[in-house]
């Protein structure tokens, strides 16, 4: 598989260097949807980066579209996915939720995103699929 493109990079640059601001500005032990809106915020406003949040993601099996769809946290300039979380660690399950929309929207980046950690580096997992 060919590595990532360099803007899909430096959008995942931003990510990183985003997360860091807001983990030092709000810390741990908020609501993941504190984090969310203050993500958005950062990318957004400050970055001038394309955010969309809560994206809905239609299920589809058998050819059929069910009535029930996931939903992800954030993308990111239409190419990186965002999960956060504020837990005490990050659990595989965790992992195979992101990898299964990394798959399910034929997207190649993103990133967990844990901000209930000391140090926002130890609360980052990169994923490339």
């Amino acid at each position: 598989m060919l590595g990532l493109s360099a803007e899909i990079d430096l959008v995942g640059r931003d990510v990183v260097d985003a997360s860091v601001k807001v983990h030092r500005a709000m810390e741990p032990g908020l609501l993941e949807s504190v984090y969310e809106e203050c993500m958005a915020y950062e990318l957004s406003v400050n970055r001038g980066v394309k955010v969309e949040r809560q994206v809905e993601l239609p299920i589809l099996y058998d050819g059929v579209k069910l009535r029930n769809q996931l939903r992800l946290d954030m993308v990111v300039e239409g190419c990186v996915i965002l999960e956060l979380k504020a837990v005490e660690r990050i659990l595989p399950l965790h992992q195979a939720q992101l990898i299964t929309y990394l798959k399910l929207t034929g997207l190649r980046l993103g990133f967990l995103l844990n901000f209930n950690v000391p140090l926002m580096k130890n609360g980052i997992k990169r994923m490339v699929r």
